[in-house]
């Protein structure tokens, strides 16, 4: 009977080295910052847009639509038409868009809605979040696909 050691040979994990992470250091960075702007806009918008008890959370719903339809339009413009930087996509993809999208909030709404005894209201949430941010998206991308088209003809 052989161990596991004389059967395939290992290979030891390679550590990580300082040039890998200075590598990544900018995109993190960005991604934080970007990350910052997209949640204070969300939380400007949820200060001034509450939802009231048992009522439908429309500014979480129109936040995360709009993203959608942003996050939409930019990847047309960064994958169609704009050899972007590298830092562009982390920065408004990831950081700015995914901070003012906001699926734990959604979660957290609906969570709300259920235990206080709003359920057709927090299912309503859930089905027309997903449905008008997939949306959102679609349509953001044709649009801006569209207009791109229009713009060189």
């Amino acid at each position: 009977m052989t161990s596991p050691e004389t059967e395939s040979p290992r290979t030891p994990s390679r550590p990580v080295r300082r040039a890998d992470w200075r590598g990544q250091a900018p995109i993190v960075a960005v991604i934080a910052l970007g990350g910052a702007l997209g949640a204070c806009a969300r939380y400007a918008i949820a200060l001034h847009w509450p939802a009231g008890p048992g009522g439908f959370p429309w500014g979480t719903f129109w936040t995360n639509v709009a993203g959608c339809a942003a996050i939409g339009v930019l990847m047309v413009v960064i994958t169609d038409v704009w050899v972007a930087h590298r830092l562009v996509r982390p920065f408004f993809g990831t950081g700015v868009l995914g901070g003012f999208t906001t699926f734990s909030t959604y979660a957290v709404d609906i969570q709300r809605l259920v235990d206080g005894g709003h359920a057709r209201v927090g299912l309503a949430y859930l089905a027309a979040t997903l449905l008008a941010a997939l949306t959102a998206v679609q349509v953001g991308a044709t649009l801006a696909r569209r207009a791109l088209k229009w713009r060189q003809s």
